[in-house]
């Protein structure tokens, strides 16, 4: 398991004492499972007014009080994909030096990357350009075998929680785990299809609210479906991950469909990937409906903050006109489903034939 844009991703929740809760629930869950994480740092996310915050990078050493490793997730969460490559190689060395003195304390060195978003370059000589910085810098790139973009139910639970709607909250909540574990499904099946077994996954999440309310869950639903938790380090011995990856579009998916792109298999072989529930993409902010929902619930916080301030400069009013729940006036519409990626990259390569797994999934 890995976990993106530490120290804590939040859409509401900005303060060190939120983070401090959000970090302790989750390291809570996952040292119970015993499960060997790596979490990967934007180290803009340590800083307060401009000045690295103790009080934040605190958060970071109790990653490594709890025996978990510290990769680098680039300094500002830039997009190789929009960003001129140098600005980008700045903002990649930009994000090691408080990683680098944390880990040395510990007698550890930086040992993994993990490009934002995913974007791993659209041109085969820049994306080269980039894993050779990152080789001499003694990194290497972390895949990713399953998404199940939990940063979507996050945004929605926060903001389901920051209005008031508990109970939207608390769907959101419910739904997360069910739709993980079709993502397990649909991964695992791709995996077989491709590979003739089943890889070492490497599944990506954030360090977020919805981890920290539900990885129990999560880790026990995977514990039934029979995986065992090992080291990214162990995963990356699974021969499948020593193939080039010279996947060049602009998508960011998972290594297992590019390697079925690169394969000059057709988009066709990647169907039946599961969709994020409608109503988390909604109440998350996609889509047309999702964007009528951020506008209205954006006029609600502020009638609301009228609302207070008209009743603390007239306290004799004893009845004040109750509040309306503006987004329930919404038309549910159609969300259209996300198809796979155009366009492979330009070379092939052979995958290694069947490796059994006896010790069952990892």
């Amino acid at each position: 398991m890995t976990f993106d844009d530490l120290p804590v991703a939040s859409v509401t929740r900005e303060d060190v004492a939120s983070h401090l809760a959000i970090t302790s629930r989750l390291l809570e869950g996952v040292t119970t499972h015993r499960v060997p994480a790596v979490g990967f740092v934007n180290e803009e996310n340590l800083l307060s007014e401009g000045v690295t915050d103790p009080a934040r990078v605190n958060l970071l050493r109790q990653w490594l009080d709890a025996g978990l490793e510290l990769a680098n997730h680039t300094f500002a969460h830039l997009d190789m994909h929009e960003t001129p490559i140098d600005r980008f190689e700045d903002d990649v060395v930009r994000g090691e030096p408080v990683l680098r003195e944390l880990l040395r304390a510990r007698g550890m060195t930086l040992r993994y990357f993990r490009h934002p978003y995913l974007h791993t370059g659209t041109d085969l000589a820049l994306k080269r350009r980039l894993e050779a910085l990152l080789a001499a810098r003694g990194c290497r790139i972390a895949p990713v075998t399953v998404d199940v973009e939990d940063y979507l139910f996050a945004t929605a639970y926060d903001r389901s929680l920051d209005l008031g709607r508990h109970r939207t909250a608390r769907q959101v909540a419910d739904a997360y785990v069910p739709h993980a574990e079709r993502q397990f499904e649909y991964f695992e099946g791709l995996s077989r299809r491709l590979l003739g077994y089943e890889v070492r996954q490497i599944l990506l999440l954030h360090s977020n609210t919805i981890n920290a309310e539900r990885f129990d869950a999560l880790a026990r639903m995977l514990e039934r479906r029979g995986y065992a938790f090992v080291t990214l380090e162990r995963a990356l011995e699974d021969p499948a991950y020593a193939a080039p990856d010279d996947y060049a579009s602009p998508h960011g998916i998972s290594w297992l469909q590019r390697w079925a792109l690169n394969q000059g298999l057709t988009e066709d072989f990647l169907d039946g990937e599961p969709v994020t529930p409608k109503m988390v993409r909604i109440n998350a902010g996609r889509g047309l409906e999702g964007r009528v929902l951020r506008r209205l619930d954006v006029i609600h916080h502020a009638w609301r903050r009228w609302l207070g301030a008209k009743t603390s400069a007239a306290p004799a009013q004893r009845h004040p006109a109750p509040e309306r729940s503006l987004h329930k006036s919404l038309v549910p519409g159609k969300i259209l489903r996300q198809t796979a990626p155009a366009g492979g990259p330009s070379r092939q390569f052979a995958v290694p034939g069947p490796i059994p797994n006896p010790g069952g999934r990892a």
